[in-house]
C-alpha cells in the first residue's frame, strides 16, 4: 500500500533555525551565488518543506522577516527580491502539510498590504499572493485541494476546473538522451498519480489542516485505506463541497467549515469501525502530485490545435452545457423583452414569427460577437492584474514549449492561426484559457547561465530567453538554468539506465513550480513580413510572421555567411561588385515625430532584423543591422517598419527565426511591420463602408503579441 511516509529523522531545533536562516539569506542575497546554485537552493528549500513539515513555521517566519527587511530597505530602491520572496512564501503555504498559526497569517497579511502601493508588477504579484493567503486563512487546505483537483482533472459536482499541460519539444533538439530524460521523468510522475491514492491523501491532508490536533492522522489514514471505492468517492465529494462553501462564505464561514470537516472526519472513522489509536499524532507529509503532462515532439504546426481540441472534447462538459443552456435562455429572454419594448415604443405590433429574423441577425452578428469577445480577452490580458483563471473558461491549457528561438517562431505562427480561426468562429477560447510557457533549450553545450550581454552560438539562438531573463530575474534563476540541469542529467542517464532518482527530478519539480507560480505575462510583439516573389514570370505574395529575427541575404553572397567567423582578409577577396544590392525604406522613430527615410545600401550583402521588446509597458522596436561586403561599412538602425528591395535583378533569401525550415528564396522585396491582431479587426454590416476604426479600437492594443508567462512580467 502507498502509505504517506512519516519522517522519523530527529533534527535539533537550533540546527533547523540556523540551516533555514542560511538558506534564505543565500537565496535572496545580491550576487551571492550563480543562477544555477540559486535555482538548486530554491529547489532544496521546497524539498525541505515536503519532507520536514515541522520546518514550515520556522521557514515562514524567516521569509516574513526577510520580506520586512526588503520593504523597509527598498522602498526607495529597486525592489529586486520582493517578487522572489512572494513566490517562495506562496509556494511554502501551498505545500505545507502543517498547520500555520493565525499570527503568522496576520504577519503575512500586514506585509502584503504594504506592498500594494508599489508599482507594477510588484503590486500585482502582492495582490495575487494576498488573495491566496486570505483564502487559506479562512479555509485551511483549500489552495492545495483546488489545485490538485484542477491539475488531476478530478470530476466532481462543485469545483469544475480542469487543467492540462501540453509539453511541446523541438524534435531536432530532443532526440536520444535528452528525449529519454524527459520521458523517464514523466514515467515517474505518472506512477505517482493513482487517482484513489491521491484522493485518500487529499482527504487526509485537508482534515489535517482543517482540524489540526483534533485529527489523528495515523488512525484516519488506516480508516481511509479500509474504505471501498464508492465510500471514498462520497467522502471526497463531501470535502470538495465543504471547501467550496467555505471559500464562498469567507471569514464568516470558518466555523461552519470546521464543523463540516469534523463531521466528515467522524463519519470516516465510523464507516471503517476504526477507533482512535495511541500512536504519536504526527502530521503526514503529503507532497503535491505532479500534473498530467502530455509530451509531444512538435513536428507539425497543427499538433497544437489538435491537442487543444482533444483536451476540449475530452473534458467534462456537463457543467458547461448546463451553464450554456441557462445563458442561452437568459439571452433569448432578454432579446424577446428588448424586441417587445422596441415594438411598443415604435407603435408597431409584434412580429408574428421572429425565428428567421433572429436566426439571420444571429448569423450576421456572430463575427462581431467573436471579435468583441477576443477584444475583451485582449483588454483583460493587458490589465494591471493578471487573472489566474477566468470564470467563463473553466478549463486551462498550459502550453509549454522547449527549444530555442525556432520553436518560439513556430509557436507564434500557431498562435496566429488560432487567433485567425477564433476571430471567424469561437471554438476553443470560450472553453479553455490558453497559457503559454517557455523553457529555453539548445543543442549547443551550455557553459554559463544565459545573460543578456553574453555572446556565443547558444546566445544567438536564445535571444528571447536572454530577454526574459533580463526582465525577470527569478525566471533567469529557475528556468534559464534548466538547460544545464537537463543536459547534465541526460548525460548521466545515458550511461546509467536506472530510473531517475529524487535528485534527478529537479527538472520536473521546477517545471511544476513554473506552471503554478508563473502567472505574469510578458508580451513578445509579433511582426508581419510580406514577401514578394517573382519566378518564371509569375508573381506571388507570401505572408509570414516572426517573433525574434529575420535574416535577408542577397543570394549571390549568401555563401559569405558561412565564412563570417573567419578573419576578414581584404587581399583574398575575389568578388567583383557591380551596382547596388539593396534599396531600403523605413520609418525612423524620433521623440517628437516620425520620419520616413529612404536610401540605398549599395554594399550591403545581408540584413538582419531582430526584435527588441520593451522592458517596460510600452512598444518595442526592430534593430536592423546591414552587413556589408566590407565589415567596416556595417550599419545599424532602429525602426518599427521597414521595406527592403533587392536591386539589379538580384534576389533575397529570407530566413525567419533562425529556422531553416522557414527559408524562402527568390524574394525580390520584403515589407516588415507589427502584426495587427485578427481579433481586433471589427467589421459589421454598419461599418463595412467605414474607413475609420470603431471607437472601441482606441482602447485596445491592436498589435498581436505572444504572451509568455513569467514570474514578474515587465515593469511599469
Amino acid at each position: 500500500m502507498d502509505n504517506p511516509t512519516v519522517i522519523t529523522e530527529k533534527i535539533h531545533p537550533s540546527s533547523v533555525e540556523v540551516n533555514l536562516r542560511n538558506m534564505v539569506k543565500a537565496l535572496f542575497r545580491e550576487n551571492s551565488h550563480a543562477s544555477t546554485e540559486k535555482g538548486m537552493l530554491q529547489w532544496n528549500l521546497h524539498k525541505k518543506v515536503q519532507t520536514h513539515p515541522s520546518c514550515t513555521v520556522a521557514l515562514i517566519k524567516k521569509l516574513i522577516k526577510q520580506l520586512q527587511k526588503c520593504i523597509d530597505k527598498e522602498m526607495c530602491q529597486p525592489h529586486v527580491h520582493i517578487i522572489p520572496i512572494l513566490h517562495t512564501l506562496y509556494y511554502v503555504v501551498l505545500q505545507s502539510p502543517a498547520v500555520i498559526p493565525v499570527r503568522l497569517y496576520q504577519s503575512m497579511y500586514g506585509c502584503l498590504m504594504r506592498l500594494l502601493i508599489l508599482p507594477l508588477p510588484h503590486c500585482a504579484v502582492a495582490l495575487s499572493t494576498l488573495k491566496s493567503i486570505k483564502t487559506e486563512l479562512f479555509t485551511p487546505g483549500s489552495l492545495y485541494h483546488r489545485r490538485v483537483i484542477a491539475e488531476q482533472s478530478f470530476k466532481n459536482d462543485y469545483f469544475n476546473f480542469q487543467e492540462r499541460v501540453i509539453l511541446l519539444a523541438d524534435p531536432e533538439l530532443f532526440s536520444g538522451p535528452l528525449e529519454a530524460r524527459v520521458r523517464a521523468d514523466l514515467e515517474v510522475s505518472n506512477s505517482l498519480r493513482d487517482p484513489l491514492v491521491q484522493k485518500r491523501k487529499m482527504v487526509l491532508r485537508l482534515l489535517q489542516l482543517g482540524l489540526g490536533s483534533d485529527c489523528h492522522s495515523p488512525t484516519l489514514w488506516q480508516a481511509l485505506e479500509s474504505l471501498g471505492e464508492r465510500s471514498l468517492e462520497a467522502f471526497f465529494q463531501e470535502t470538495v463541497l465543504a471547501v467550496e462553501q467555505g471559500v464562498q462564505k469567507g471569514p464568516e464561514g470558518l466555523r461552519d467549515y470546521t464543523d463540516k470537516l469534523q463531521i466528515i472526519y467522524a463519519n470516516i472513522l465510523i464507516s471503517s469501525d476504526k477507533a482512535i489509536g495511541y500512536e504519536d499524532n504526527t502530521a503526514y507529509p503529503i507532497p503535491m502530485p505532479y500534473p498530467e503532462i502530455n509530451f509531444i515532439l512538435w513536428n507539425d504546426e497543427e499538433d497544437l490545435w489538435n491537442a487543444l481540441t482533444t483536451f476540449t472534447l475530452s473534458s467534462s462538459f456537463d457543467f458547461d452545457d448546463k451553464s450554456q443552456h441557462v445563458s442561452v435562455q437568459s439571452k433569448d429572454s432578454v432579446t424577446e423583452k428588448n424586441l417587445k419594448e422596441h415594438n411598443s415604443e415604435s407603435g408597431r405590433p409584434p412580429q408574428r414569427s421572429t425565428s428567421s429574423l433572429s436566426r439571420r441577425n444571429a448569423y450576421k452578428a456572430t463575427k462581431s460577437g467573436n471579435q468583441l469577445s477576443l477584444m475583451n480577452d485582449k483588454m483583460e490580458s493587458s490589465s494591471t492584474v493578471s487573472s489566474s483563471c477566468r470564470m467563463q473558461c473553466r478549463h486551462t491549457a498550459r502550453v509549454v514549449v522547449m527549444g530555442d528561438d525556432r520553436i518560439l517562431g513556430k509557436l507564434a505562427s500557431a498562435y496566429l492561426s488560432i487567433r485567425e480561426k477564433e476571430s471567424k468562429h469561437i471554438r476553443l477560447t470560450k472553453k479553455i484559457n490558453l497559457q503559454f510557457y517557455y523553457i529555453p533549450m539548445t543543442d549547443v553545450e551550455p557553459s554559463v547561465p544565459l545573460q543578456p550581454n553574453a555572446a556565443g552560438q547558444d546566445q544567438a539562438r536564445l535571444s528571447m530567453a536572454s530577454f526574459l531573463g533580463k526582465v525577470d530575474s527569478w525566471y533567469d534563476v529557475n528556468i534559464n538554468i534548466l538547460q544545464i540541469a537537463m543536459t547534465t542529467n541526460a548525460g548521466m542517464d545515458h550511461t546509467n539506465h536506472n530510473r531517475p532518482s529524487e535528485q534527478n527530478l529537479f527538472f520536473l519539480d521546477t517545471l511544476t513550480y513554473y506552471l503554478r507560480c508563473g502567472l505574469q505575462k510578458v508580451n513578445l510583439p509579433l511582426y508581419k513580413v510580406k514577401m514578394m516573389r517573382c519566378s518564371n514570370e509569375v508573381s506571388s505574395v507570401i505572408e509570414e510572421v516572426f517573433v525574434s529575427s529575420l535574416e535577408a541575404d542577397v543570394a549571390e553572397f549568401k555563401h559569405l555567411k558561412d565564412k563570417r567567423a573567419k578573419p576578414y582578409n581584404r587581399r583574398t577577396r575575389s568578388i567583383e561588385v557591380f551596382g547596388g544590392f539593396m534599396s531600403v525604406s523605413y520609418t525612423q522613430m524620433f521623440v517628437s515625430k516620425r520620419k520616413q527615410l529612404k536610401g540605398l545600401c549599395p554594399m550591403a550583402r545581408s540584413a538582419v532584423i531582430t526584435s527588441e521588446p520593451s522592458v517596460t509597458h510600452g512598444d518595442g522596436n526592430l534593430a536592423v543591422r546591414f552587413n556589408s561586403v566590407s565589415p567596416e561599412e556595417n550599419t545599424k538602425i532602429f525602426t518599427k517598419t521597414i521595406s527592403i528591395k533587392a536591386m539589379e535583378n538580384r534576389t533575397l533569401v529570407v530566413c525567419l527565426d533562425k529556422d531553416f525550415h522557414r527559408t524562402y528564396s527568390d524574394i525580390q522585396r520584403i515589407e516588415v511591420s507589427p502584426y495587427v491582431d485578427p481579433g481586433c479587426k471589427i467589421r459589421t454590416r454598419f461599418s463595412m463602408s467605414m474607413t475609420k476604426d470603431l471607437p472601441l479600437n482606441k482602447y485596445v492594443d491592436k498589435i498581436l503579441s505572444l504572451p509568455i508567462n513569467t514570474f514578474s512580467s515587465v515593469t511599469s
